[in-house]
């Protein structure tokens, strides 16, 4: 017997059943291996459709990849395609090629996309296609959310008499919303002032304390409530705005000046770098850390205590003269040419050196360190989104989180920040924008313009 025949007979029966294993592998492969059942998560934006609701799909599938998705608004036999995508998978034979694990659509469902939409309620149906072979056609994969439908906006009616405000001065409205307003407040401009539940009022009884900013020369002043469809109902409110002449002043800046005040900056703001060149840092100052620094006040608001924290008019520093207003238009000139133009959002008042600073009022200490142009700072809360800063001071008497009554010393006056001389710069902040703090120092306008709106609002409305 010729042995090594036997052997080499054997090992190509071997090579040969092991290739018919593959092959059956192979053609089994090919007529089982669909592809397995997409994942998908629908997140729509908002927990009702409106007028345009967005919308998130997200969508997987990681052995052949995805084919199809689409995504539909219905509403009863009513029913329209928002998005429709088709993809690549990868081969039944070769399942590590070209393919698309996952993906995620976005759009807008709404009465704007679907002509004939109406109240109730509609699907959101996300249909997604699986990979075939060649005897198997396997079923898409179907997921869907019901979400209610609403396409009015919510009611609004002022409850609060006689609004008059003028520019970069405050007000208080007092409203009512319907039943389903999530979101209310007033919009200038670009800025946002929410409302609030009227202390002592009904379910639907709201105030907001407002401003229109001192820099907005065409006032858009609109009372505003949205649903949680987006729907948005608004409302002029207000009977007389009185636009403010704020008076210009010029600030001659000296080389001995910019190196007292620009070192000091440099090193303990972060936000700023070092231009190499002494003007050029206190025009970074002066400009960029600025913005940053009312960018750190506006943060701040968002922390706002839901309540009135603060009693009766608000104090200036006492024995002191006033340097600076509030609004006043700043030029600076630097060896006689015009170098920057900025707005002072305080008043300046100067007393002796390192004099006591008393709390304007009652409040919450939220800020008590160094910020950029105004030094060492002190800003409390005093509810509502009304805030105070005192800055330059030369030491900080009091703790982030520390609770205040008005009169308490909260540090001295000093000329820390971008200040020439030993004073207080004071601001008076709503929502972190800078109002006219003399408004808030005069018991009267408190009483006209909060108070009493405040008590009519409560009362039964005839």
């Amino acid at each position: 017997m010729d042995v090594g025949k036997s052997r080499s007979g054997s090992s190509l029966r071997i090579v040969l059943a092991a290739a018919a294993l593959v092959l059956l592998a192979f053609i089994a492969q090919g007529i089982f291996l669909a592809g397995k059942a997409p994942s998908i998560e629908i997140k729509p934006a908002m927990p009702a459709i409106g007028k345009q609701t967005p919308f998130q799909v997200e969508v997987s599938e990681f052995r052949r990849g995805l084919t199809s998705v689409r995504v539909e608004c219905i509403q009863g036999d009513n029913a329209v395609t928002l998005v429709d995508k088709t993809y690549r998978s990868s081969s039944q034979f070769f399942v590590w090629g070209h393919k698309t694990a996952t993906d995620t659509l976005t759009g807008t469902a709404g009465s704007l996309n679907m002509p004939g939409l109406n109240e109730g309620s509609a699907l959101i149906r996300v249909t997604a296609g699986r990979a075939a072979t060649w005897l198997r056609r396997p079923d898409p994969v179907t997921e869907e959310i019901s979400l209610p439908v609403r396409l009015m906006p919510p009611s609004i009616q002022v409850t609060s008499k006689h609004t008059y405000v003028s520019q970069g001065g405050s007000e208080l409205v007092a409203y009512k919303v319907g039943q389903t307003a999530v979101r209310d407040g007033v919009r200038a401009g670009s800025w946002w002032f929410p409302g609030y539940a009227l202390p002592g009022g009904g379910e639907r009884d709201r105030f907001a304390l407002f401003s229109v900013p001192y820099d907005m020369d065409k006032p858009d002043m609109r009372l505003i409530a949205v649903d949680d469809a987006g729907n948005e109902a608004e409302k002029n409110f207000i009977d007389r705005i009185s636009a403010k002449s704020f008076k210009p002043d010029t600030l001659n800046i000296t080389d001995e000046f910019i190196s007292k005040v620009v070192p000091e900056i440099l090193a303990r703001t972060s936000e700023i770098e070092d231009r190499g060149d002494p003007l050029e840092n206190y025009l970074a100052i002066n400009r960029e850390l600025r913005v940053k620094n009312a960018e750190t006040i506006k943060e701040l608001a968002q922390g706002s205590k839901a309540g009135f924290l603060w009693s009766g008019p608000f104090r200036m520093l006492p024995n002191s003269k006033t340097m600076a207003t509030f609004g006043e238009k700043r030029t600076y000139r630097y060896n006689g040419k015009v170098v920057d133009h900025q707005t002072h959002l305080g008043y300046d008042f100067a007393s002796v050196r390192k004099a006591p600073i008393p709390a304007q009022n009652d409040g919450i200490v939220v800020l008590a360190r160094y910020l950029g142009i105004y030094g060492n700072t002190v800003v409390i809360d005093h509810g509502y989104g009304l805030m105070s800063l005192s800055g330059h001071l030369s030491s900080i008497a009091v703790k982030e989180g520390q609770q205040v009554a008005g009169g308490d010393v909260i540090g001295n006056t000093g000329a820390t920040g971008l200040a020439g001389g030993d004073h207080l710069h004071f601001s008076m902040l709503l929502q972190g924008l800078p109002v006219n703090p003399i408004e808030w120092a005069d018991g009267h306008w408190i009483r006209d313009r909060i108070t009493r709106k405040l008590d009519e609002a409560k009362a039964p409305q005839p």
